[in-house]
C-alpha cells in the first residue's frame, strides 16, 4: 500500500522542483484521498480559531454526504513546527508551502490572523504563495482580516469584497481603489468569497457548499452542525 501511495505522490509532484522524500511524502499525503476537492487552509502564528475551524468543520463534513465529490481539508504554513493560534491552540501544519510539494489546491482558505493588518502583509514569501495558489484555485475564500492578505497579494484589484466590520475603514483607507462593502456577511465576486468572519464564517462556508453541491447538501451540512441555515435570509452580495 505504501508503494502505491508513494507512486501517486511522485505522480502528483512530477512538476515540482522540491525533492520528494519517500517516507515524509507518504506521511503527508496519507490523508489526501483521490477523487476529492483539495482545500488548503493557510495558517500562521496568531490565526484566529473561529475563522479556521468554522469553514474547516463545514468542508470536512462533506465526506459524510453521499453522492457528491467531497473535500480533503488540510493546513499549510511556512514551517513544519506547530503553529500557535491567537487563542493558544497548537496546530500542526499538514504541509510546508516553502519546502513541500503540495497537492493541487482547488479551494484556498485564508482565515484571519493577528498580524494581517501589519507584519503579515510584509511577508513576501507568504504573499507569493497566496497569489500563485489563488490563481490556480477554483475558489478562494477569506474570513475576517484574511481579505487584507488577498488584497495585498494583488488579487482583489477588480474584485468587490468585505472584511471584519470593525476594520472596514482601515481596509478602505489601505486599498482605496477597491470596491468594499459593509453591513453584509460576505461578498462573492468571480472566484473570491470574502466574509466578515467570526461565527459568520460558517455561513460563508455553507454558501460555497450550496453553490457547489446544491441546497439539499448545504442543509444537511448545516443540520449536522446544528446551524440555522437559510440563504434567503442571509445578507450577502453575489456580484454578477
Amino acid at each position: 500500500m505504501n508503494n502505491l501511495i508513494f507512486f501517486w505522490v511522485l505522480t502528483i509532484c512530477a512538476a515540482c522542483t522540491v525533492k520528494v522524500d519517500s517516507k515524509n511524502s507518504i506521511d503527508k499525503y496519507k490523508n489526501i484521498k483521490k477523487g476529492r476537492y483539495n482545500v488548503a487552509f493557510l495558517i500562521m502564528d496568531g490565526t484566529f480559531n473561529t475563522e479556521l475551524t468554522a469553514p474547516f468543520d463545514i468542508f470536512h463534513h462533506t465526506i459524510f454526504r453521499e453522492g457528491i465529490k467531497p473535500m480533503n481539508v488540510f493546513m499549510v504554513a511556512n514551517t513544519n513546527e506547530p503553529i500557535t493560534s491567537f487563542e493558544g491552540i497548537r496546530l500542526i501544519p499538514d504541509f510546508n508551502y516553502v519546502t513541500d510539494c503540495l497537492p493541487a489546491i482547488d479551494i484556498l482558505v485564508v482565515p484571519s490572523a493577528e498580524g494581517h493588518l501589519d507584519k503579515d502583509l510584509e511577508d513576501s514569501v507568504m504573499l507569493s504563495f497566496v497569489k500563485e495558489a489563488a490563481q490556480k484555485a477554483t475558489y478562494v475564500t477569506s474570513h475576517c482580516d484574511g481579505a487584507f492578505v488577498l488584497a495585498e497579494a494583488g488579487l482583489l484589484k477588480d474584485i468587490e469584497s468585505t472584511t471584519f466590520p470593525g476594520d472596514i475603514d482601515t481596509y478602505r483607507n489601505k486599498y482605496p481603489d477597491q470596491v468594499i462593502h459593509d453591513s453584509i456577511l460576505f461578498v462573492h465576486h468571480d472566484k473570491f468569497i470574502t466574509s466578515a468572519g467570526g461565527a459568520k464564517s460558517f455561513e460563508a462556508a455553507l454558501y460555497l457548499c450550496e453553490i457547489m453541491y446544491g441546497k439539499k447538501v448545504a442543509d444537511q451540512l448545516a443540520n449536522g452542525l446544528v446551524i440555522d441555515w437559510d440563504l434567503s435570509k442571509v445578507p450577502y452580495l453575489q456580484v454578477e
